[in-house]
């Protein structure tokens, strides 16, 4: 019997991001959660005594600002080599070999497969026998595993390759492929890498992503770790999951429909926020709350955003080990608004206007002459990505809309009732 530990995606020393902004971030976890979950995997693999190591692409994030990165990946390669325990390696987009232009040697237990082509290691005292090539590049639109070798019969035939298949969302299509390409080759587990939330594709035979170790922003939630395989007489018969990450990201949704006061609110999220941390068995999370919910404290929320979420950063810096990332109000009136105007001609006719409000990035330009100014006067970094000052997405933009919508109406309701 043998076993081997199956990770991709390290990402050493890339940065987590949505958190640094804020003061009572914490700032040290943040910097130095990939080093640590990657801790986590070195000592699992000798804590289970596996034979060898796996990792699947995208070891590095990108080129090394310096020799720091490098120098702590030997060292963790040692620690494995005094254990006994051999590690393969192929490159992916992040990692390719014509993107890191720093390189360190390594212990004799480290193989990096090439680029040039796929090929094969022969481990003749443990029956295996391991397949995979490298990316040559950032940009790889060639279908790899056409170029595979077929299985060898007496091994247990093991592939390696960094792959988006048939394309996963959040991931760019490289070294296209199918199953039945794969299936095709014989292997008895195929070990991908690239996409990083944790999926067994298949399991006649087993292909596998087992995700990254650890999330780095919110689109990357919940639990992220490796994957232990276990061989017997040629074949797989277990594989296991075991939690690697330091510091967890998830997706918070909270119902406020039965909230009728501020302190049942502030309870509803304790209370959400106590579970989340139950669930991740008191790791370290970072938090973006939903609110949703028919609730009769809709008009406060929309009216004071601001002011909400840093009573919520509150109550998960009481509870410990819970920073808010972000909040998203998407909460609802109880009642119309147009039960609340009533007779009102000249109100109903302004919210019908408001409701029919519709604006995109361009509109928003026109409406506020002086954004195109201040856009041309920021850095371009700000623009890019989910968190973008403004984000170009019909998503977000619909989004931002319904904010305006929800606070112009709590405003106009307001001010219906007083009248």
């Amino acid at each position: 019997m043998l076993r081997f530990l199956h990770t991709a995606d390290i990402h050493l020393d890339s940065p987590l991001k949505g958190l640094e902004s804020h003061e009572d971030a914490p700032v040290e976890q943040i910097r130095g959660a990939t080093r640590r979950a990657f801790d986590n995997c070195i000592d699992l693999a000798i804590e289970e005594n596996v034979d060898f190591l796996l990792i699947v692409g995208d070891l590095y994030d990108v080129d090394w600002k310096d020799y720091n990165t490098g120098l702590f990946f030997a060292s963790r390669m040692g620690k494995l080599n005094k254990a006994g325990i051999l590690v393969f390696i192929v490159s992916g987009n992040h990692d390719a070999v014509n993107q890191i232009t720093r390189t360190m040697p390594l212990p004799d237990n480290v193989t990096l497969f090439s680029a040039k082509r796929a090929h094969s290691i022969r481990l003749e005292d443990l029956g295996v026998i391991i397949h995979g090539q490298s990316y040559g590049s950032r940009a790889v639109s060639e279908n790899l595993a056409l170029h595979y070798p077929q299985y060898e019969a007496g091994y247990c035939n093991i592939g390696l390759l960094h792959t988006s298949l048939t394309g996963r969302e959040g991931h760019e299509a490289y070294a296209p492929c199918t199953v039945d390409e794969l299936k095709s080759k014989g292997y008895d587990y195929w070990a991908l890498g690239h996409v990083h939330k944790r999926e067994i594709v298949a399991d006649d035979p087993w292909i596998v992503f087992p995700g990254n170790i650890q999330g780095r922003h919110i689109r990357e939630t919940g639990a992220k770790g490796a994957t232990l395989v276990t061989v017997a007489d040629g074949h797989v018969t277990e594989i296991q999951e075991y939690e690697l990450d330091v510091l967890r990201w998830v997706t918070c949704p909270v119902d406020l429909s039965s909230c009728e006061t501020t302190s049942s609110v502030y309870e509803a999220v304790q209370q959400a926020f106590a579970v989340e941390l139950a669930l991740a068995n008191g790791k370290p999370l970072v938090v973006r709350l939903i609110l949703t919910g028919h609730c009769p404290v809709h008009t406060q929320l929309c009216q004071r955003t601001a002011h909400w979420t840093e009573q919520f950063r509150g109550i998960g810096a009481g509870l410990g080990n819970v920073w808010l990332e972000k909040v998203k109000f998407q909460t609802s009136q109880m009642v119309r608004p147009e039960e609340v105007l009533e007779a009102d001609m000249a109100l109903t006719g302004l919210l019908q206007s408001i409701q029919e409000l519709e604006f995109d990035g361009d509109t928003l330009a026109a409406l506020v002459p002086e954004l195109a100014a201040l856009q041309s006067k920021l850095p371009p970094e700000i623009f890019i990505g989910e968190e973008s000052f403004l984000h170009p997405s019909p998503e977000a933009i619909a989004e931002l809309r319904g904010q305006v919508q929800d606070l112009l109406i709590a405003q106009l309701l307001q001010y219906g009732k007083v009248r």
